[in-house]
């Protein structure tokens, strides 16, 4: 059984989140970002030795991994899977480690190794970045996607909000660095091309951000369902009403902090008209309809209803 939560542990996990965006003062985009295997990452919390660590990490059958591309929504889904496991089970672990496995120092998964089961094993690496224990363990994995138009947005407050990260000079700056994979943990478009190669895949289940929003109790059954927890019709409801964005960004600082406002900003789905161009729009629609037209993943996007004027 996983272990009751204490205080001193989500304080301590709220500490590193801290630690982590306090290495980012005084540095600028370029100091930020380091290459490895041909993507960028930032060096505040990821290093070449611990991505080198990552491939001894022993993934369990019963691990949760979610994957997703930054600002698509997966700090969300962490609070919906930690309150299903607690809802369940009747108990809880919140680690002290930062969520993400390619995160951290290259001694993490020695440390990880003493989280009980079901461990939480977020991610926004590609698929043939994971760790292959993963796949030999057949550990299930959850990939959340979120429009691209509403996630470029959100990456660019982020930057801009953030206390001490670099930001982007301007929304153009930043719209033209998205668009060539160029920011940090590379480009949607690739990531989303490989994901959409493993979408039918056994053991991997795609959820979209836009879902949540509109059918948030039907997603959470979905995702109980796909993870195994022998939930009921009541514990799914109280779930999915505990799990409202609204509800998640009004506790943001007390789950997660002075980072909680920020990783839990708007929550809506629209979001990209106050920002996009018509040629910024253009560029986009020819960018999707090229890398994910006519594709499974494509559909399950609903670009035409999310991301048209």
């Amino acid at each position: 059984m996983p272990k009751v939560v204490n205080m001193a542990e989500r304080k301590d996990f709220v500490e590193e989140i801290n630690k982590a965006l306090a290495k980012s003062e005084g540095f600028t985009l370029k100091d930020l970002l380091f290459s490895y295997q041909g993507t960028p990452y930032p060096v505040t919390v990821c290093s070449a030795e611990t991505f080198q660590a990552l491939e001894n990490l022993e993934a369990r059958r019963d691990d949760l991994v979610l994957v997703s591309y930054p600002k698509c929504g997966v700090n969300w889904l962490i609070q919906i899977l930690n309150d299903l496991i607690f809802t369940t089970t009747q108990s809880k672990y919140v680690s002290a480690e930062l969520p993400f496995i390619e995160c951290g120092d290259p001694d993490k998964y020695q440390r990880i190794k003493q989280i009980p089961s079901p461990r939480i094993l977020a991610t926004h690496l590609n698929y043939d970045r994971l760790p292959k224990s993963i796949f030999e363990n057949k550990a299930k994995i959850l990939v959340l996607f979120r429009n691209p138009k509403d996630t470029a947005v959100s990456f660019f407050h982020f930057h801009k909000n953030a206390p001490s990260f670099p930001s982007y000079s301007s929304w153009d700056e930043f719209f033209s660095e998205f668009m060539n994979g160029k920011v940090i943990w590379g480009s949607y478009f690739d990531h989303a091309v490989t994901w959409n190669k493993h979408i039918e895949d056994e053991n991997i289940m795609v959820v979209t951000y836009e879902d949540l929003k509109e059918n948030l109790t039907s997603s959470v059954k979905q995702i109980a369902e796909f993870f195994g927890f022998p939930s009921t019709a009541e514990q799914i409801q109280s779930v999915a009403d505990r799990a409202t964005f609204q509800v998640v960004k009004e506790k943001a600082q007390e789950t997660h902090g002075p980072v909680g406002p920020i990783l839990f900003r708007k929550g809506v789905v629209g979001d990209w008209k106050n920002l996009f161009t018509e040629a910024q729009n253009q560029e986009m629609d020819a960018k999707f309809n090229a890398c994910l037209g006519g594709t499974k993943l494509g559909a399950m996007l609903k670009y035409d209803v999310y991301c048209k004027v």
